[in-house]
């Protein structure tokens, strides 16, 4: 699982830099101007990491389903791992969407020769998909990374 989170959230943050290549800063407005060999470029790097996203994400939420129907904790006892659990399945649906969107375009940008147009498109639609709701996931990954580290709401041992 950590393998999967690892590779699903270092992919999300790399494609995040390399789309921001393409935007007027807090905008989602493609800069004027770009040349068509940089922007297929672009969107070159960003299918490649959005395989990893999509593969990394798909190791973590099947590990993640694994732990949870077999493992012998109990929430009662570790409240920081349901409250992580809620946060990582509440998501799941805007994950397997904008995967969805993401494998869409890397299908086309790597086995076909679309119009710059199209990819232009998909990748103005991807940002702005569920508006915002992807950002608000993000955050609330990061959030299950400091629940994982200081573990509260965790009952101690009765002794």
């Amino acid at each position: 699982m950590l393998l999967g989170a690892i590779l699903w959230l270092g992919a999300t943050n790399v494609r995040a830099i390399i789309g921001a290549e393409l935007l007027e800063t807090w905008t989602m407005t493609l800069l004027p101007g770009l040349q068509e060999n940089f922007q297929r470029e672009i969107f070159r790097l960003i299918s490649y990491s959005s395989l990893i996203v999509i593969g990394g994400y798909l190791i973590a939420f099947f590990s993640a389903v694994t732990f949870v129907k077999t493992t012998s904790i109990t929430v009662k006892q570790e409240g920081w791992l349901m409250m992580s659990a809620i946060l990582f399945f509440m998501f799941s649906p805007v994950e397997f969407y904008t995967m969805y969107l993401d494998g869409r375009m890397a299908i086309l940008e790597l086995f076909s020769h679309p119009a710059l147009e199209e990819l232009q498109r998909l990748f103005i639609h991807r940002l702005a998909a569920l508006a915002g709701v992807p950002m608000i996931a993000l955050l609330s990954y990061y959030t299950i990374i400091g629940l994982a580290i200081w573990q509260p709401m965790k009952k101690k041992g009765q002794g």
